[in-house]
């Protein structure tokens, strides 16, 4: 066969499984406006933590068990999620996420006490635990082979949640009460329901070309890729728990630092729009070697550094930082053995996880040690990953094999 037919052929299965077209934008804007809010209502937590510590008399080993039981549950129920619902239609899936999500914000906002807050917050957790499994799968499906930039724009979408509804909570605490806050994130998710119900498909979706093109490689590639998944998270989480302590030692006051963490994320959110084009362009192996490598360098450059140059460079390092995700998460299908629907609730609990112990580790190092050499293992981390991502190289596609 030529390759002007198979070109026709492959287009021509691709038309048939609604791969191409308005469709697929559709589904594309439903999952990553459910991945925004989502996304939005986990990290617009953090801004009432001082708000609950306050009110309730929180100690701040208790506040870190109140934060764990939005977390955990998020991150432990992705696997089981994904197994109970995967006969839903991504609408239904979807929907049914913010719609538990909304419910658990509101028992939170209701006179419920300390108590009142503790199961609200695990609701919200089982609610969110579905959209990361479901609203990925809905993207992987929708576009077949060409997933890999789509999930990077979805991957990105969170970012935009994660800037836009932890600004809003805290411009909005200190003139309305913390219950009308949650409120008004429940009526969003609302609004969301009712766009999920235009934009995404009645039936489910059944179209695992990426899947079916997968099966026969053996899980090899799909656990290598998972523990880079869950290395990059806990470098990022190490270096997060660091920065405020380095830019204080550089000299910098509490307003300098949150500068520093607003460069590190401006730039991560730019990371994530553009490494998954890197991805397409110059493959896997090359794009996460060279993110990596760069992170693992500029982690050790802040270190020696003063502070206005350590300003400078974490828009930089906030790009490989942070971007190097968006092409982990668009390998997923290719690596899913046929199951796209299992393996992202797999690679998420496992970011999630790591996301969670890492931060403890890199402590207790510099607990035991000096800052500094926190800092140098999570450098160190990062740099693992280079020979970790080349022994994936026979496990993907022809194409990539020769980057």
């Amino acid at each position: 066969m030529n390759d002007a037919a198979t070109a026709a052929t492959s287009h021509s299965r691709e038309t048939a499984l609604g791969l191409t077209g308005k469709g697929n934008l559709r589904s594309l804007l439903a999952a990553c406006l459910a991945h925004a809010l989502h996304d939005g209502y986990t990290d617009g937590l953090y801004a009432f933590m001082p708000v609950w510590q306050a009110q309730f008399g929180l100690s701040y080993a208790v506040l870190a068990v109140v934060r764990a039981l939005y977390f955990g549950t998020m991150g432990g129920l992705q696997i089981p999620a994904d197994r109970v619902l995967r006969g839903l239609s991504p609408r239904a899936a979807l929907s049914l996420s913010t719609v538990v999500a909304t419910a658990g914000l509101l028992i939170m906002a209701l006179p419920f006490g300390f108590s009142g807050l503790c199961v609200g917050l695990v609701v919200a957790g089982i609610g969110s635990s579905i959209q990361d499994p479901r609203g990925s799968k809905l993207v992987s499906d929708s576009y077949g082979t060409a997933s890999r930039r789509p999930l990077g724009i979805y991957n990105f979408s969170g970012d935009l949640g994660k800037a836009a509804l932890p600004a809003l909570v805290a411009v909005l605490l200190p003139v309305c009460a913390w219950q009308s806050v949650l409120g008004l994130m429940a009526a969003l998710g609302m609004v969301l329901v009712v766009a999920l119900a235009l934009l995404t498909p009645a039936a489910s979706v059944r179209r695992n070309v990426v899947g079916d093109a997968a099966i026969g490689r053996g899980r090899g590639g799909f656990r290598i890729l998972t523990t880079i998944g869950a290395l990059d998270t806990a470098t990022r989480m190490g270096y997060l728990l660091f920065l405020p302590f380095l830019i204080h030692g550089q000299g910098g006051d509490l307003p300098v630092v949150g500068v520093a963490l607003a460069l590190l994320f401006i730039g991560g959110a730019f990371g994530k729009a553009t490494c998954a084009w890197l991805g397409e362009r110059f493959g896997v192996i090359g794009t996460v070697v060279i993110t990596e490598a760069a992170t693992a360098l500029l982690i050790a450059a802040t270190l020696f550094t003063t502070l206005t140059p350590t300003l400078i460079l974490l828009p930089l390092l906030g790009i490989v930082l942070n971007g190097t995700s968006s092409v982990l998460y668009g390998t997923v299908p290719e690596l899913s053995d046929g199951d796209t629907g299992r393996a992202f609730a797999v690679f998420y609990t496992s970011v999630i996880g790591a996301g969670g112990f890492a931060p403890i580790v890199y402590g207790t190092i510099a607990d035991h040690s000096s800052r500094t050499i926190g800092l140098l293992a999570s450098s160190a981390t990062a740099a693992l990953i280079v020979p970790l991502v080349l022994a994936l190289r026979p496990y993907l596609r022809s194409s990539e094999k020769a980057v």
